[in-house]
């Protein structure tokens, strides 16, 4: 499989009633063979995010199979959480919050993570982009690393998830990250 069979739609927050389920189903398939206690609450997540003002969500299908998507929605300004990580915040601080990238299995390692990701940040008027990642996948770091990504702090957003890698990422090239808590 390569990414050259993907076709990419776009959608907002009109349409999570209609994608909802697409997004359940997804999320189902690529944790079922690892799905903890916190994974569980996945459709709240959906929900919240979905929610949310200029919410923006790709999903990649092969043929009529979703086979991935990545979603997020701008941070609201002055509740960039982030910046409690940083020694100087760039002077625009507006931020687009990835929430979720997710592929199922048949479709890891062909380059549609990539896609789905880049799709998403496509366009974007903000300054910056932001993600958490699981500290205990660091192949995952790793990849957003090599997208553009600088780990700088850590945070345990809730009292039963993971403690995640903050990771943020400069969208224009004329700010930059410098970075502050590494711990």
């Amino acid at each position: 499989m390569t990414t050259a069979t993907i076709e990419l739609r776009h959608f907002g927050h009109n349409d999570l009633p209609a994608i909802r389920q697409t997004l359940l189903d997804v999320h189902a398939s690529a944790y079922a063979d690892d799905m903890t206690e916190f994974d569980e609450k996945f459709p709240w997540f959906v929900d919240h995010w979905g929610s949310r003002e200029g919410y923006a969500c790709v999903i990649g299908y092969d043929g009529t199979e979703p086979v991935g998507f990545a979603y997020g929605a701008p941070a609201a300004p002055g509740r960039e959480w982030w910046r409690e990580h940083l020694q100087d915040p760039p002077a625009d601080e507006s931020t687009f919050a990835v929430s979720e990238l997710m592929v199922r299995h048949a479709w890891r390692k062909t380059g549609t993570a990539g896609l789905l990701h880049d799709a998403l940040l496509d366009g974007r008027t903000e300054a910056l982009a932001v993600l958490l990642v699981d500290r205990e996948h660091p192949k995952v770091q790793a990849l957003y690393e090599q997208w553009g990504y600088t780990q700088v702090g850590t945070r345990q957003p809730f009292a039963d998830s993971p403690n995640f890698a903050v990771m943020l990422r400069t969208l224009r090239r004329s700010d930059s990250i410098q970075n502050g808590d590494t711990a």
